[in-house]
């Protein structure tokens, strides 16, 4: 059964930062708070993560069309190839914040996927929470939503009542508050022109 872990948000304890971290290395499966809403995510070196994931939101892993959690920028620049001069702008005006960015992909997505994919969502999100995690892992999380099953609400927000229904599921929730309703807004800087896929809780800065 998953544990239940609350983490300060803004000055999360280390200790529980590297319990996290250890559940990640040995193929773990976690929740965890962001910068929009709750998201359910694991460690992208991990095959048996990987596929339990894939499980959960009943996809094909190769055809999956999950986002990676960075720590920064310089993070961002390995897993997509090189950036023009107006992307590279876009992301540091709105990184860290509440937006994933579809980008081509570089040769580091792991192989896992459809080797043909062509491109790929990052984030990083305006959180230390995540920062700490990522930071203290080494590479990526892989990350898709939690949704709630009332489809009025959408999105879970209460971490106590997302460890009651996953507990079962998953290794670990982290508590770290409640939760946003609004995920994050998804940018397609692929195209000539940028272009707002969704909608998010704030506009992008040009």
């Amino acid at each position: 059964m998953g544990t239940l872990l609350k983490i300060h948000p803004q000055t999360p304890q280390p200790r529980f930062i590297e319990e996290a971290v250890e559940i990640l290395r040995n193929d773990g499966v976690i929740i965890y708070p962001t910068d929009s809403v709750y998201a359910l995510g694991c460690s992208m070196t991990s095959k048996k993560a990987l596929e339990r994931l894939a499980r959960f939101k009943h996809l094909d892993l190769s055809r999956a069309r999950f986002s990676f959690i960075c720590k920064d920028l310089q993070d961002i620049s390995q897993y997509t190839l090189t950036l023009s001069t107006p992307v590279f702008k876009i992301l540091k005006k709105n990184t860290p914040g509440p937006f994933t960015f579809i980008l081509p992909a570089s040769k580091k997505i792991p192989r896992m996927f459809d080797n043909s994919r062509k491109t790929v969502g990052l984030r990083v999100p305006d959180s230390k929470i995540l920062y700490d995690i990522v930071d203290a892992l080494g590479n990526p999380l892989v990350t898709t939503s939690i949704i709630d099953e009332d489809e009025i609400i959408e999105y879970s927000t209460d971490p106590e009542l997302i460890w009651e229904r996953y507990k079962n599921q998953v290794d670990l929730v982290i508590d770290g508050g409640y939760g946003n309703n609004i995920p994050t807004a998804v940018v397609d800087c692929t195209q000539t022109e940028i272009q707002i896929i969704r909608e998010g809780s704030i506009d992008l800065i040009y």
